[in-house]
């Protein structure tokens, strides 16, 4: 597995999660199609993250909807909340990883997983962020 698969994993479970479910990272993986076994690291990585987005969600979904222009979060497709979510948790929080790599991260599961607008709309509200803590 690699951190790239890990968020991935880490977006369907914070997705799930709008929906009342609490599935693992194993059981996300199975129904995914995943057949690697993960390594500890990624597993503690996605549930550090979906974690994360729980205990600081209030501040994560404010966030996101300043920046989001008329569109509060309740609003989005969900798939897109779960991807700015995460993404911005990992800003914000986590910062282990490089900005522009958690950017592109979040385009490239919004182009997979999202609508047509999807990646656009993630590229802007997350670089809208990153304009505002540059500040």
């Amino acid at each position: 597995m690699s951190r790239k698969a890990a968020r991935e994993i880490a977006v369907k479970m914070a997705y799930e999660k709008l929906f009342g479910c609490d599935d693992t990272y194993a059981t996300v993986s199975e129904i995914s199609g995943i057949d690697a076994e993960p390594l500890a690291e990624d597993v503690e990585f996605a549930n550090s993250i979906v974690d994360g987005i729980s205990m600081n969600r209030e501040a994560i979904d404010e966030l996101i909807s300043s920046k989001s222009k008329g569109w509060a979060i309740d609003r989005m497709p969900k798939i897109d909340a779960s991807v700015l979510r995460v993404a911005v948790y990992e800003l914000l929080y986590d910062k282990k990883a490089p900005r522009k790599v958690i950017v592109n991260e979040a385009v490239r599961i919004a182009t997979k997983y999202g609508g047509d607008d999807s990646p656009k709309f993630i590229n802007g509200i997350l670089g809208s962020i990153l304009r505002s803590n540059e500040e």
